[in-house]
């Protein structure tokens, strides 16, 4: 039998996020919903953030709004503290996410507070979502090397996973955010981390700045990881990591994956006109 592995789209969100030009709210809920015809069953939308840090996604209500739904598929959003859970669940959103970060110098950069107060922060949030039946995924950013401090410990990255696994997160997405771990990091972080939580609720989040994202996923396959994430077009890159480039694009995984047998109940000719798509966003076209 065809082992499935799934490819969580995170374009929509993690790779506009950074863009400087505002894109039209309706080019984003186009795109969102290109992405679902192509048959991707988990598709990031947006981040319920403060506009004064990413202006990009200040229309995330709007563009939930907007989209044209399509049954089985989850549109997920970030919610990154309590006020941006309550207005994704005002706009009818089910699935959110957090994040927090491997490194304390990352942690401060990015969400101004450290490790332990971030996780912290999700408490009520994952009270409220317990309460209102919301899915929770969590992020782990920065899981091999940090901009700021250097090479990550396998340990720190698996006690905030394993954190997160306790506090009820039903996936975590390990971020490889610089894009510069080779496969042997990768697949120390991954040992680490897999003697605390089980590779099914494990995700590779890998950018592909020194264009290693492709054989850091085919390590994390030999440890049982089978959700990968990915932005079509290569999109994206993280405004508090300097020199990282886009996610590895998602046209990209899914043929690699169908190259080496595994099914992901994706069209690739269909993502591949819709990375075309999201370029010409990038560019302004």
């Amino acid at each position: 039998m065809t082992e499935t592995v799934t490819v969580f789209e995170v374009g929509p969100r993690d790779g506009l996020q950074n863009e400087a030009v505002p894109i039209p709210t309706a080019a984003k809920i186009e795109l969102v919903d290109a992405l679902s015809a192509c048959g991707f069953t988990h598709i990031e939308v947006s981040s319920f953030v403060s506009p004064k840090w990413v202006p990009q996604l200040a229309d995330a209500a709007d563009v939930f709004a907007g989209i044209t739904p399509k049954h089985g598929v989850v549109y997920a959003a970030l919610t990154p503290n309590q006020r941006g859970y309550d207005a994704a669940r005002a706009a009818g959103v089910s699935n959110v996410a957090v994040f927090a970060a491997a490194s304390e110098a990352f942690s401060q950069k990015n969400i101004n507070c450290s490790i332990a107060e971030s996780l912290e922060r999700f408490k009520p949030i994952m009270a409220a979502a317990e309460t209102d039946g919301v899915r929770v995924r969590g992020y782990v950013s920065v899981v091999t090397d940090c901009p700021y401090s250097g090479a990550v410990s396998p340990d720190a990255v698996a006690d905030v996973a394993e954190r997160l696994h306790v506090m009820g997160c039903e996936q975590i997405s390990l971020g490889e955010t610089l894009g510069r771990a080779r496969p042997e990091s990768v697949d120390a972080m991954l040992q680490a981390v897999l003697e605390r939580v089980p590779a099914e609720v494990l995700a590779g989040h890998f950018h592909d700045t020194d264009g290693h994202a492709i054989a850091n996923i085919e390590v994390a396959l030999t440890h049982g990881l089978r959700t990968f994430d990915a932005a079509v077009g290569g999109l994206g890159g993280c405004p508090y990591a300097p020199g990282a480039s886009g996610n590895v694009a998602s046209e990209r995984v899914v043929d690699h994956l169908h190259g080496l047998g595994y099914q992901t109940g994706i069209d690739l000719a269909a993502l591949q006109a819709v990375g075309t798509q999201a370029k010409a966003l990038r560019s302004g076209a």
